[in-house]
């Protein structure tokens, strides 16, 4: 690459960061499911039965929102929400049979999607990549497996 001016890590990060979610957006836009519906099944796969406000928590998004997104999963049928038997006031949250599906087609997905973006490297250069940005996120503070985009909704 001589002769291109040299970037940061930190830009490369927020480069490839951005093409790896317009990637993805397209890759599950094919299951019609948006990044918030996906990273809420994914959270109640899981931890299944946990209530709507533990949920928003992790995910650090405000609870209106969360309630909006498992109302628009709920009548896609997808997940359901049971009565609390511990506290009848809270409502406790499961992925339905049809949500078990989806979260294997994700899977999937997850996978094609992983594969084509370090296609360019070998199995252990990929598992090194894991590991070096799993200590920058730690140290960052990013909670593993929850995108920080659900703190800006």
């Amino acid at each position: 690459m001589e002769g291109t001016p040299r970037t940061g890590s930190a830009f490369l990060l927020a480069q490839l960061g951005a093409h790896a979610a317009r990637r993805f957006t397209e890759r599950i836009a094919e299951l019609d499911l948006t990044p918030p519906q996906t990273g809420l099944l994914r959270v109640i796969a899981r931890r299944p039965g946990e209530s709507q406000q533990t949920l928003a928590a992790e995910l650090g998004t405000p609870p209106t929102r969360l309630v909006a997104l498992v109302d628009g999963l709920e009548q896609r049928g997808l997940i359901e929400r049971r009565r609390n038997p511990q506290d009848r006031r809270l409502y406790a949250v499961f992925l339905s049979d049809a949500g078990k599906k989806a979260m294997r087609s994700l899977a999937e997905v997850g996978m094609a999607h992983e594969d084509d973006l370090t296609s360019a490297l070998s199995a252990e250069e990929r598992a090194t990549l894991f590991d070096l940005l799993s200590r920058v996120a730690e140290k960052q503070g990013l909670a593993p497996g929850v995108h920080p985009g659900y703190r800006d909704s």
